[in-house]
């Protein structure tokens, strides 16, 4: 049975073109600096990023938790959105490696705005408290099925930032998913951060790594930290090389992915079982509930034996996730598929 999977845009493979670029990759170490290929995907992204330099990272959790760490200091405060992927999806990393103390704030589908961060900041004037040195903001935010950033709001975060020597890291893991639903382009939003980090492995289909762009200080003391945490890379570049035909060849093609959502998410909306709001379809994630109290994991399980894999989340959602593997044809076969198994269930 071929399967379809909807899962995560993390499912993605390398295509045999991109297999060959890895077969083709110059290499050399680049603990030393020398690997040719990681150093054209450092500065390539740091490019397209408008930021002075850039550091290949194994995952976007290494790129999130070295850009704390490298702007942060034990006992500080980070302010995030309380359902952000760096407090809730990385192992506890920010206290573990860090050492930081997280403020998390209420936001309205991952947005949050300047005055939430007043009513929590601390400046360190007062010596029982820890100081805020940075803010997080996650573009697309992944809890709110895949929704980018405005980037007025964005601006207005990273002013009241910068106005108050904060430090702004933005997890952009999708980043270009929220070009492709905005129309765009990256330095739209990178220019109201100090560092950035962006994945290789999802919509764009690289096997490994992600890149973490900021300014040269910064990128250095990251550089430092990830070879401390055992991320001190080698012959690398059959890796790097992936990411770089991923940002030849991927990006431009991610708005595929998010039309193949929305096609899919319009035909769930059909079956009355399903519980879905269309407006918050904005990019290649769609989250939907069960009416009638069905549980969720039951249903995905019959969704995989049909041929179609999801993702059941606590607290009763299902997340369906589209990418690169899976075209216009595949998703006509996952709606019947679908159909098949809910409809049954009205």
């Amino acid at each position: 049975m071929n399967i379809i999977e909807l899962r995560s845009d993390t499912m993605t493979k390398p295509s045999p073109a991109m297999r060959q670029a890895m077969a083709n990759a110059e290499v050399g170490d680049d603990c030393f600096g020398e690997d040719p290929s990681v150093n054209r995907l450092e500065e390539a992204m740091a490019t397209m990023l408008g930021k002075e330099a850039g550091l290949f990272v194994t995952s976007g959790t290494q790129g999130n938790q070295l850009a704390v760490r490298s702007q942060t200091h034990h006992g500080n405060e980070v302010i995030a959105e309380q359902y952000c992927h760096m407090f809730n999806a990385e192992a506890g990393a920010l206290g573990a490696l860090s050492g930081v103390q997280v403020r998390l704030l209420n936001g309205k589908l991952g947005v949050f705005t300047p005055e939430q961060i007043e009513e929590v900041l601390q400046s360190g004037a007062d010596v029982h408290c820890g100081r805020t040195a940075l803010v997080a903001v996650e573009n697309t935010h992944n809890k709110s099925a895949g929704y980018p950033w405005p980037v007025d709001a964005l601006a207005l975060v990273g002013a009241y930032a910068q106005s108050n020597n904060l430090r702004m890291h933005m997890d952009g893991a999708r980043l270009f998913n929220a070009c492709a639903a905005t129309g765009l382009n990256a330095q739209n939003y990178t220019q109201h951060v100090d560092t950035v980090s962006v994945c290789l492995s999802k919509g764009l289909g690289a096997p490994v790594g992600s890149v973490l762009a900021g300014d040269k200080v910064t990128i250095d003391a990251a550089r430092y930290y990830r070879k401390m945490l055992g991320g001190g890379l080698r012959q690398a570049g059959v890796l790097a090389a992936a990411g770089l035909y991923a940002m030849e060849h991927n990006i431009i093609r991610l708005p595929e992915d998010h039309v193949n959502a929305y096609r899919l998410a319009e035909a769930l909306a059909e079956l009355d079982v399903v519980e879905i709001n269309l407006g918050e379809i904005h990019s290649n994630m769609i989250f939907f509930g069960l009416r009638g109290g069905i549980d969720p994991f039951a249903v995905v399980q019959r969704l995989e034996e049909e041929g179609v894999r999801m993702l059941a989340m606590k607290p009763g959602i299902i997340r369906a996730v589209t990418h690169l593997d899976v075209d216009g044809q595949q998703i006509d076969q996952a709606i019947e598929i679908c159909r098949k198994v809910l409809l049954p269930l009205s």
